[in-house]
């Protein structure tokens, strides 16, 4: 078990990690960049679709370092970025329904901490949560099926 603990958390996980802190700059840093710089502010669309833009940015700043540095992919063509996308797609539904999940459950419960009044709180905890859900799950994504390693014959 410790083995397989070793062989999951290498060095992958890490370079997974230091990408993910990298592309998430990137990509907020352009969401400010079009809201604050450029004055997309202004407008009544502007928050919504400089989160879009950030978010495809981010993204692929995360598909070519992921695939080069983290789990250094050599496969050519189109279906590697396929799988990246359905990965981050499903990644993004799971976050989405843990997120909502929690919330509810955070209310149900009357959870409250900090301060913060019950919504609040739980609009803070399902996002922590979902993120956390969201890291996972993209690792596992990426590593076993966006960027799988190819089997020797």
């Amino acid at each position: 078990m410790k083995e397989k603990l070793k062989s999951f958390f290498d060095i992958r996980f890490l370079k997974f990690i230091l990408v993910g802190i990298l592309n998430t700059l990137v990509g907020e840093g352009v969401i400010l960049l079009l809201l604050h710089l450029i004055g997309w502010k202004n407008f009544s669309w502007g928050a919504g679709a400089a989160a879009f833009v950030g978010t495809v940015v981010g993204s692929i700043v995360s598909y070519f370092l992921n695939k080069y540095f983290t789990f250094k992919n050599k496969e050519k063509g189109w279906k590697p970025m396929l799988r990246f996308t359905i990965n981050i797609a499903a990644c993004l539904l799971i976050r989405v329904l843990v997120a909502t999940g929690v919330s509810e459950l955070s209310k149900a419960l009357s959870l409250t901490m900090f301060g913060m009044d019950v919504n609040s709180f739980a609009a803070n905890l399902s996002w922590a949560v979902g993120a956390c859900v969201f890291v996972a799950c993209n690792y596992v994504g990426q590593r076993f099926f966006a960027f799988r390693e190819k089997k020797e014959n």
